[in-house]
């Protein structure tokens, strides 16, 4: 529908209202599929073309035979996400290493913005995180304090070393991150008030670094 025209009295030209184009914030994360050997090139050429584009990575030790080395690696192998609008999309499917766009059939599906977020707050808390398998079910617990204070997730204790494992439910893959156990404490279904929500507590601790 086209807006309709107001004329200006004191210029005799006539103003047409347009709708508001959404900010680049406002614009849904969506997880695209992309070859491992180009995922680089792909982050790159979405930044070029003026997109929003996260492809977390992680820090991995590996034995070489004289020493050892640390070294970047995807914490989504073959994954990275993006901001963009659904109804616009051709420009995101010829950039060299996409694949495809994750969704149901030929429908595109956006990432929870609470997921992104958990994994943004990790990777700038300084924690060592990685890869970890997928988990559905687990004793969930609510971060109160230290660096992670806000997340929500499920607690893992492997070897003594206690683990909150935050997912991208879209993707059924998990991240795990080593955190002090004081800092946790248990959510209990229908006792008590829910924690708070990430959106309130972790997106001013998201934006620093």
């Amino acid at each position: 529908m086209i807006p309709p025209a107001e004329r200006d009295r004191s210029s005799g030209f006539e103003m047409v209202q347009c709708a508001k184009l959404p900010q680049p914030d406002q614009l849904p994360w969506y997880a695209l599929r992309v070859r491992s050997r180009l995922s680089s090139l792909a982050s790159t050429t979405l930044r070029d073309k003026g997109y929003e584009e996260f492809s977390p990575l992680y820090y991995s030790r590996r034995q070489w035979s004289d020493r050892v080395k640390k070294i970047e690696l995807p914490l989504f192998p073959g994954y990275l996400f993006c901001q963009f609008d659904a109804n616009d999309r051709l420009p995101i499917l010829t950039t060299p290493g996409v694949i495809g766009i994750v969704g149901i059939g030929k429908t595109p599906t956006p990432v929870d913005d609470d997921e992104i977020e958990a994994i943004r707050v990790i990777l700038r808390s300084g924690l060592a995180a990685q890869p970890w398998p997928h988990l559905r079910v687990g004793s969930k617990v609510y971060i109160e304090r230290g660096p992670l204070a806000g997340l929500e997730g499920i607690i893992t204790n492997t070897d003594k070393v206690y683990r909150l494992i935050v997912s991208v439910s879209l993707l059924q893959r998990s991240v795990a991150v080593e955190i002090d156990r004081e800092w946790a404490r248990p959510i209990v279904d229908g006792m008590g008030p829910r924690a708070v929500t990430l959106t309130e507590h972790t997106r001013p601790l998201a934006r620093l670094g």
